[in-house]
């Protein structure tokens, strides 16, 4: 294997830009809107603001953590996060925007840093991942670019619900 294809590097670098991007295309006022229904939502079931907040979360206690251990640990046992408990207890609706979109693109960009550095082997190390099981580093890379464009999917997802209201 060889390091991490260049595609995968810049899909996670420009993501913080892209979430941005998709967030602010929400109406103001309903970025604390939840639809009646969340049937078919391809993302965890939150709102504008809370999928920032769950996506901050995700990078640093998530899967940068899984990255470290993977990387110090033998073959460890990364555990899932419970996204309903993390919004609830970290009050997700009350956060800022602003604050989160920047912590968030710090954290990423941390995260870039550090796969770009990985040799070949480090990503080869291996682990198990609570719901996924057997995984490796290079895996968990791809697992998290599967987790940002679920979020984009989530915020177009709401748009859609948004832009069907009756004016």
């Amino acid at each position: 294997m060889t390091a991490l294809n260049p595609a995968t590097l810049t899909a996670l670098a420009v993501f913080p830009q892209l979430l941005r991007e998709h967030f602010e295309a929400v109406p103001p006022e309903y970025r604390h809107w939840a639809p009646p229904s969340w049937e078919g939502v391809p993302s965890e079931p939150l709102t504008a603001l809370e999928q920032l907040c769950h996506v901050r979360d995700i990078e640093v206690e998530g899967y940068q953590l899984r990255f470290v251990r993977t990387l110090r640990e033998d073959r460890p046992l990364l555990a899932s996060l419970d996204t309903e408990t993390l919004a609830h207890e970290r009050e997700y609706g009350r956060a800022d925007a602003h604050e989160v979109l920047a912590a968030f693109a710090e954290a990423r960009a941390g995260t870039v840093r550090m796969l770009a550095g990985l040799a070949p082997a480090q990503l080869a190390r291996r682990a198990e991942f609570e719901g996924y099981g057997p995984v490796s580093l290079r895996a968990l890379v791809h697992f998290l670019c599967s987790h940002d464009q679920q979020h984009l999917a989530g915020l177009q997802w709401l748009i859609g619900k948004v832009e069907g209201l009756d004016g």
